[in-house]
């Protein structure tokens, strides 16, 4: 039977609570929540299954030491002492990563280079050769923290960030991150119980994402690799076994799921995605200005985009946020409507009451996922907004 350990999941800001979720639905162990990182306990075939997974974590490291540090001569010595041996050989390739935090180590590069240094010296030492590093695709990836005085040491065990799913072919201009559209679409209660429309969907991020949670899909399936394929210990048997188990755990999607947009190299994006994804049975794609459609049917909506904003593109976006308002206000009753948006101000030429703001960053922009709530005929006949 496989030992448990620690690991953490690190995800962005504002998603901890969502990752703690996952990670309980999972059956993650010891949980415990942190600033972009929740910390959990489980064994080999989890940590494979957490990469395989989880849709709003972006990396798990499994730390495999933990120590006060009080300069690089020392940093050098503590990170020698470590067995290396244990999960490398010396023909294998390396690259080490660090972050830091407090003002006494500052230069993160310097740190990642003296735990290198520290790493091929003692296999100089113990063989007289010395491992090679490859910062585009080692064998084994290290991560260092250093927080003040307190250093942890771990191995990265997904390599790539996990938003990079497998299914992107063709990206539009300002493209969402996956693992940011997944969380938005969880903070918005998206569950895949009513139609969806994302109507800017640009290279269709959202649309597949959304797809992914309705059916329950693994959202890294896809994947070239992760890092833990190339580990000592990699089981091959026990990732198929894990893989089997959650694709046995799919479900049934029988609603509509929809995509507008304006230009039409966005549709041809999108669409190559959503091929490449396998996912084209339900997701449908239209040539169509949001501004000039309006919802059919009385059925319920749950509407979620990221409209462009002024850092990337060119727009008057007063007028364009009135637009927004004036389409969901006239041709959207019985939707809720959630978007992400850094331009705060725009925000203000909405026109409508949001039911709720939550405060987010999309990649280093301050942003808010805002809600507002179409109500079907008048408002006194239909207080109860719809989830």
């Amino acid at each position: 039977m496989e030992e448990n350990f620690e690991m953490v999941a690190k995800t962005l800001f504002g998603f901890e609570e969502l990752l703690e979720n996952e990670l309980r639905q999972l059956g993650a162990q010891h949980i415990k929540k942190g600033v972009r990182n929740v910390r959990f306990t489980g064994d080999k075939g989890f940590m494979y299954k957490c990469n395989m997974g989880l849709r709003t974590a972006i990396k798990i490291l499994k730390p495999i030491l933990q120590f006060n540090v009080k300069d690089e001569n020392e940093l050098y010595k503590k990170i020698k002492d470590i067995a290396w041996e244990k999960y490398i050989d010396v023909d294998a390739t390396l690259a080490v990563s660090a972050t830091l935090s407090g003002d006494r180590f500052t230069h993160s590069q310097y740190i990642a280079l003296k735990t290198k240094d520290a790493i091929v010296d003692r296999f100089r030492d113990l063989t007289g050769k010395r491992p090679n590093i490859d910062l585009r695709f080692p064998d084994l990836k290290i991560d260092v923290h250093i927080d003040r005085n307190r250093c942890s040491v771990s191995l990265d065990s997904s390599g790539e960030s996990l938003h990079k799913r497998g299914y992107k072919i063709a990206t539009n201009i300002a493209p969402i991150n996956e693992v940011l559209a997944a969380g938005l679409l969880l903070l918005s209660g998206w569950d895949g119980q009513s139609d969806f429309m994302d109507p800017m969907c640009g290279s269709g991020t959202i649309l597949i994402e959304a797809a992914m949670i309705a059916c329950n899909i693994p959202p890294n399936l896809m994947r070239n690799e992760f890092a833990f394929e190339r580990w000592k210990d990699w089981d091959v048997d026990l990732y198929e076994t894990i893989e089997n188990s959650l694709l046995s755990k799919t479900r049934d999607f029988h609603h509509k799921i929809m995509g507008f947009d304006k230009s039409p190299s966005a549709i041809r994006k999108a669409n190559e995605n959503i091929k490449n994804a396998h996912l084209e049975e339900f997701i449908y794609i239209k040539h169509e200005d949001f501004f000039k459609t309006q919802k059919g049917g009385e059925a319920r909506l749950h509407m979620l985009f990221n409209p462009p904003y002024g850092e990337r593109l060119e727009l008057d976006m007063e007028t364009f946020y009135g637009q927004i308002g004036s389409t969901l206000k006239h041709n959207y009753a019985g939707t809720t409507a959630w978007f992400i948006t850094s331009n705060l101000e725009a925000l203000k030429h909405i026109g409508l009451k949001t039911s709720r703001k939550i405060k987010l960053y999309n990649a280093k922009l301050e942003a808010r996922l805002v809600r507002y709530d179409m109500y079907s005929g008048t408002k006194k006949t239909s207080r109860k907004p719809l989830n």
